[in-house]
């Protein structure tokens, strides 16, 4: 099974776990995470987005502070914003934080439901494929020479054919290196796979 496919499986679980979506902030550094996974209800996020509560939120403040597991009702932190009462009006009533990894790359993930609290075991479920997760986009050291090359033809604006031509390869050559460096990325496309790389510091 590809990378792709595994995460394409493991978001898939998660989602089924739970009904009013999921946050995934992944390998966060620098306050930024290298990739994002939500299905959060799209006018929570724009609402949330634009109030800024990134930097306000107890349940991201409890994620970066701790390690471990907490259902959101069980954080004491103060919510001088309200940002959790907000959040269940957009259906968000219940939800578990599990954060993953060290400070200098954390990965925080969220998950809510609208009707009940989570079970110990969907909360055990949900904190393994948010570790999977965190695994499987664990960034690489490096790629391979051709591979960057190949990437960074591809980012300058180059046709494949005219990209193949250059490094004096097939253009089946030249989509087997993109498609090992998407693999090695984790992309789902070659737009992705150069933005990631670029993100890693590998372009």
């Amino acid at each position: 099974m590809s990378a792709k496919s595994y995460l394409d499986d493991v978001l898939g679980e998660i989602s089924h776990l739970a009904p009013a979506g999921y946050y995934v902030g992944l390998h966060i550094r620098f306050t930024s995470p290298l990739l994002t996974l939500q299905t959060y209800p799209s006018d929570w996020i724009k609402h949330y987005t634009e109030n800024g509560y990134a930097l306000r939120d107890p349940i991201v403040a409890w994620g970066f502070g701790n390690e471990g597991i907490s259902r959101w009702s069980d954080i004491t932190l103060p919510d001088t914003f309200g940002i959790l009462a907000e959040a269940a009006s957009y259906g968000l009533r219940y939800g578990v934080v599990v954060p993953v990894g060290e400070l200098k790359s954390r990965t925080i993930g969220a998950a809510a439901r609208s009707d009940r609290e989570f079970t110990d075991v969907e909360i055990e479920l949900i904190s393994h494929h948010i570790r999977r997760l965190h695994d499987l986009t664990e960034p690489p050291e490096r790629l391979t020479d051709p591979q960057i090359a190949a990437l960074r033809f591809i980012a300058e604006g180059e046709r494949y054919a005219a990209a193949a031509a250059k490094l004096e390869i097939s253009e089946s050559a030249l989509k087997a290196r993109l498609t090992a460096a998407r693999e090695k990325l984790s992309a789902r496309t070659t737009a992705e796979a150069i933005q990631r790389a670029k993100d890693y510091g590998l372009l």
